[in-house]
């Protein structure tokens, strides 16, 4: 039996709503609710404030199909199972219910539904270590299940968590499916010829600052499976490039001369980027901006060799592909941003050129630059110096790569925190952005929206669209009125509702956000006036008694075209 992603999709939405859930809509790749991550890279994201114990307007019992981004494998794209931009299918039970019908759901679903033997199943368990014990509450769920291919395997593999330094976690339990021709006896993770597509988790513990591992008073099952690789154990193929919505974007780029890895990373990348433009973000040398960057630069080297017009046709095709299900792929501005950035493109490669030209030898901090800042990989530097009779001190880019990636990990450090670790300060400095966009639209006008933040417990970054730098003038007004409002006594209410009735009173949402039936509003008040009305999950303070302090802009900078960032942080009361 073939299958398709609009059927597997839909199959596993309509099960867990004849279970109780509630049908969400996939959240923007821009996360909202997680500023610990640039993109949104599992359905667990936009939910942290959830599990974390802010109620979910929609109930205890969610489902949904997540877009997600992963740019972490980004060397291992084209072989067979990994992509950038993937979907996940997902089901939550915030505080409801817990492993035993998650795992006999999840069974009858692949068994009932999908037409998965049993006897091609096995499993996976936390084993349990000096701090938890082993997870015999799953083997025995399983057992119960007629399931005995049980491995029990440690923290690296089956325990989730936490999001940052602290917050929930806990053990797991992964599925696998045998692809081969027939099944052992025996289960060994390891062997290829398991593919693991569903992971339960047990959010049943939580982390503390001091490092223990505690029991959580509310405890909560998160789950995950992954569409294209569920498609590919399903239908018997031999990689995720072969299902219904990478298969087209494949077929329309193939051509003479393109490698079949080239063609994979060239219709991976494409997509990712098309999804990535789709939520709002645009290429620049920062954050999601440049990673959006590289993508297409990848993409671009490894298509000089199909026609000029290979990236409009391949962002039909997407739209073709997935614009059922995420309609904002069919947004005529995505080839037009792409179009932009081969031009742009095609000036480094000219620049880098002239570079190669007048040196005899380009070492390694000139080449890593070539590569850093305008995409161009060492392969093509080294193609682009051979034909000018230079020489590329290879040995010296790898040292300036080796030390790039060990600041990138020490810079990553430096953003621990975001809603993940539910911290005082964090979201103090969350209900002071819903703040900050309020005096921005005062200011500026009514086109100011949230485009993106992130947020530690120092301070916090807030990007939003506008046209052009704001004046002195201008910032100082901004500053004016958010200590005014501080010196008041403004109360923070929250309240479920439609989003037409949120939008009918005015309340504003981040951009790409999608929403369900019934959504959270969070309202700040002067007494009868409204400041700020938000399409948000929370949390926040109760009042401006909560944010005693003086707001202060540290900074206001250029992130993408028509977008713009401040960095501000709150300063404490001078006594």
């Amino acid at each position: 039996m073939h299958i398709t992603a609009h059927e597997l999709r839909t199959r596993y939405l309509a099960f867990f709503a004849s279970k109780g859930h509630a049908v969400i809509p996939s959240a923007s790749l821009v996360p909202a609710n997680d500023p610990t991550v640039l993109f949104t890279t599992a359905g667990m994201h936009p939910l942290v404030p959830y599990l974390l114990g802010e109620p979910h307007p929609a109930g205890a019992r969610l489902t949904d199909v997540q877009k997600c981004v992963r740019t972490g494998d980004i060397d291992a794209i084209g072989d067979a199972t990994h992509l950038t931009f993937f979907e996940m299918l997902g089901n939550w039970s915030l505080g409801d219910y817990g492993r035993d019908e998650a795992i006999a759901w999840s069974f009858e679903f692949l068994v009932d539904h999908l037409g998965v033997p049993p006897d091609r199943l096995g499993v996976t368990c936390f084993a349990g270590d000096a701090d938890v014990p082993e997870d015999t509450a799953s083997q025995r769920s399983w057992r119960a299940l007629g399931v005995e291919r049980i491995a029990r395997l440690g923290r690296d593999d089956n325990w989730w968590g936490p999001a940052g330094d602290t917050g929930p976690c806990g053990p797991d339990t992964e599925i696998f499916t045998w692809i081969g021709d027939e099944p052992p006896r025996g289960f060994e993770p390891g062997d290829r010829r398991w593919v693991e597509i569903w992971n339960n988790v047990f959010m049943e513990y939580e982390r503390t600052a001091s490092g223990q591992i505690v029991p959580l008073p509310r405890r909560s099952v998160d789950t995950g499976m992954g569409v294209e690789r569920t498609l590919v154990a399903l239908n018997g193929l031999a990689s995720v490039y072969e299902v219904d919505t990478m298969q087209p974007i494949i077929d329309e780029l193939r051509a003479p001369g393109l490698g079949e890895r080239e063609l994979r990373i060239v219709s991976d990348h494409v997509r990712a980027a098309c999804a990535m433009i789709a939520d709002g973000v645009l290429p620049s040398n920062k954050d999601r901006g440049h990673v959006l960057r590289r993508l297409l630069r990848r993409a671009m080297v490894h298509a000089r060799r199909l026609p000029p017009d290979w990236y409009r046709r391949a962002v039909t095709r997407v739209a073709a592909a997935l614009g059922d299900v995420y309609p904002e792929l069919a947004r005529p501005a995505i080839a037009d941003v792409i179009a932009t950035e081969v031009t742009r493109f095609e000036v480094a490669l000219a620049r880098s050129l002239r570079e190669l030209e007048r040196r005899p030898v380009l070492d390694g901090k000139v080449a890593f630059d070539l590569f850093q800042t305008h995409g161009i990989p060492l392969e093509i530097a080294r193609e682009m110096a051979e034909a000018t009779g230079a020489r590329i001190d290879e040995a010296g880019f790898r040292d300036e790569l080796a030390r790039h990636r060990d600041r990138s990990r020490t810079q990553a450090g430096t953003f621990a925190g975001g809603l993940a670790d539910h911290s005082v300060e964090i979201v103090r400095y969350h209900t002071l952005t819903h703040l900050l966009q309020a005096a921005l639209r005062a200011v500026l006008g009514d086109h100011v929206l949230q485009r993106g933040s992130n947020l530690t417990r120092d301070r916090l970054r807030f990007d939003f669209s506008h046209g052009g730098k704001l004046s002195p003038g201008e910032l100082a007004r901004v500053e004016q009125l958010v200590n005014g409002w501080l010196a008041r006594d403004l109360v923070v209410e929250r309240a479920t509702m439609s989003p037409a009735d949120a939008r009918g009173l005015g309340a504003i949402g981040a951009f790409g956000e999608k929403y369900g039936d019934t959504v959270s509003v969070y309202t700040i008040r002067d007494g009868d006036t409204v400041i700020s009305r938000e399409f948000c999950g929370g949390p926040h303070v109760a009042g401006s008694r909560d944010l005693a302090g003086s707001f202060r802009i540290v900074r206001e900078e250029p992130v993408a075209a028509g977008v713009r960032r401040i960095k501000a942080v709150l300063d404490p009361v001078r006594t």
